[in-house]
């Protein structure tokens, strides 16, 4: 088994393999760990990323910061150095290194000297199995991710966010529709123990991928089976099921966001309809043309946004696409007028079979240059590990290819009957109205000065 691994590197440092970044040697170790190696175009450097299958996703509400904070506490130390000297052992191999926790997953990110890659791969697996939870480190980290999530989360805040005041348009469709946590999860009440759970629960190899891109060591291979081998499966924790839409939503709803302002957002949301086969390349075509088509209208026709944007996001288990546009105040009847129009002419006729070509050609063209160098790749491999199967990774521009005019002619008459959700986004006042306030209250003022003067008049003279 290890001299085959020898001579799948010694075949991946050949310039043809390597520059096919969708031929991947992977393998799993007896414990489970999925082990991603791929020789890199930049000589000196690897790009390390381990995958821990937990995220924010995988907790309720309340305890949705559970990983996040675990994130942080393991890079509080693994000796009486504390968390400055594993900083600083990590300087003196000339590494940098950072996490990071989303929905789906924590992720550990290296840089390193490629001559360095196994004792920097040492500091990793100590930081796994050694960093010491104790009360004080859990303090220091509660204080940290308070503040990256955005300082201490007063009453006020947290009053704004029940009356969806305190969210973005797309957030708070989100919460109406039961996909989002309402309120902020805050830290203070986590425990030694939860942290501890989460832990042993979730940090296991057979819930770990393990991918190094870029001028890989031979011997590398013996050295994963040897020192990550050594770590202990467990039984697997079972995800939480995405949320669904379980509520509903009013269709149409002004937001305000700030106090005075002479702007606003437009956002029309729609949910994805869910497509039998090529569902991501579709929606992803879709969205260009959307795009495309927002900008020729709302800018170069009318001129009333100067970068319209459609977008996709997911919120639990669903998708939604979004035509958005950032306009002035006083022009957003306007604009809801231009989209509703452009609805009805996609609806009409479909898309416009050159547009849709040369846009696809585009989106296709890009997959040339999108992923360059060794810290692109490891990131494009933790971003599709998904897609992965057979040492290969699904290309995308194959993907993109097969996409046809009339599957996007079908996917766009599915989004567009639907009615979607309308959001507008602008402050409590304008600045002509801010100013008409003012210059009431100031003649109510004068009116009641001089109703005054009048009445102590009056009453000296009886």
């Amino acid at each position: 088994m290890r001299c085959l691994l020898f001579v799948c590197l010694l075949i991946g440092s050949f310039p043809s393999f390597a520059l096919d970044r969708f031929q991947v040697e992977g393998y799993t170790l007896p414990n489970g760990l999925q082990l991603l190696l791929k020789p890199g175009t930049e000589h000196g450097h690897v790009a390390i990323r381990l995958v821990v299958g937990v995220g924010l996703d995988d907790f309720n509400c309340a305890d949705k910061e559970l990983p996040h904070l675990l994130e942080h506490l393991l890079f509080s130390g693994i000796d009486a150095s504390g968390e400055g000297g594993l900083e600083e052992r990590m300087q003196a191999l000339g590494g940098e290194w950072n996490a990071y926790t989303s929905n789906a997953d924590t992720t550990f990110v290296i840089e390193a000297p490629a001559k360095n890659q196994r004792k920097v791969l040492d500091l990793l697996l100590a930081l796994l199995t050694q960093t010491r939870i104790d009360d004080n480190a859990i303090n220091a980290a509660k204080q940290v991710v308070e503040r990256e999530d955005g300082g201490h989360y007063s009453h006020l805040q947290r009053w704004l966010d029940r009356q969806d005041l305190g969210h973005t348009a797309s957030n708070q469709l989100a919460v109406e529709l039961g996909l989002k946590c309402p309120e902020r999860a805050e830290v203070d009440h986590l425990t030694r123990e939860q942290l501890e759970k989460v832990r042993k629960d979730w940090y296991a190899p057979n819930n770990m991928t393990l991918i190094v891109v870029g001028d890989l060591e031979r011997l590398l291979p013996a050295y994963l089976e040897r020192a990550y081998g050594a770590l202990v499966a467990i039984d697997p924790t079972d995800h939480l099921p995405l949320p669904e839409i379980k509520a509903s939503a009013a269709h149409e709803r002004n937001l305000i966001h700030g106090l005075v302002g002479g702007g606003a957002k437009l956002h029309w949301l729609v949910p994805e309809p869910v497509q039998e086969d090529q569902h991501d390349e579709t929606f992803d075509v879709l969205k260009d043309y959307l795009d495309w088509a927002l900008y020729r209208q709302l800018r170069l026709a009318h001129g009333l946004s100067y970068g319209p944007w459609a977008e996709r996001e997911v919120f639990g288990g669903v998708g939604f696409m979004s035509l958005n546009a950032d306009l002035e105040r006083d022009d957003v009847p306007e604009a809801e007028h231009v989209l509703d129009e452009l609805k009805a002419e996609l609806l009409k006729n479909g898309l416009n079979a050159d547009t849709f070509n040369r846009l696809k050609q585009a989106a296709i063209a890009r997959q040339a240059w999108a992923v360059q160098g060794n810290s692109a790749m490891a990131d494009y491999y933790w971003s599709a590990l998904g897609d992965y199967e057979d040492g290969r990774f699904t290309d995308p521009a194959k993907e993109l290819r097969s996409v046809t005019l009339d599957e996007a002619n079908k996917a766009v008459r599915e989004l567009l009957l639907q009615p979607g959700y309308l959001r507008i986004e602008r402050p409590l006042m304008s600045y002509d109205q801010l100013m008409w306030t003012i210059a009431g209250v100031f003649g109510l003022t004068v009116l009641g000065f001089l109703a005054w003067r009048v009445h102590r008049r009056t009453a000296r003279t009886t």
